[in-house]
């Protein structure tokens, strides 16, 4: 028989995922959040504690639990909310463009255009 590990090796979608785990989801949710919804499982697989001498069963459970976790807060919130990623994480998800830098960059393509 595969190891748990061996047979999560073989998900890749949080849809993957959620069905091997038997975890009910919003479609919805998870097609606006997929990936923000495995990079937070991972978080909590990172920080869990006590895993490591679990049989597949145990770990199948508490694995399961991270995820149904994983997968409510983007249920209850958003991902600009909960920031999982470094975009939502610097100055709140927002971009700061100088306005010096996008005249510099029109006067570039303009001047690139007059010579081509």
């Amino acid at each position: 028989m595969d190891s748990l590990t061996q047979r999560l090796k073989a998900l890749s979608s949080a849809e993957d995922f959620l069905q091997f785990f038997g975890v009910p989801y919003d479609e919805r949710t998870v097609q606006v959040n997929r990936l923000h919804i495995l990079k937070r499982f991972y978080q909590y697989l990172h920080k869990a504690e006590g895993l490591a001498g679990l049989d597949d069963v145990e770990l199948f459970r508490r694995y399961r639990e991270l995820l149904v976790q994983a997968h409510q807060d983007f249920v209850t919130s958003t991902a600009a909310r909960e920031k999982v990623f470094k975009v939502f994480q610097d100055a709140d998800g927002t971009q700061h463009v100088q306005l010096s830098s996008l005249r510099e960059s029109l006067a570039e393509r303009r001047a690139a255009r007059a010579a081509g």
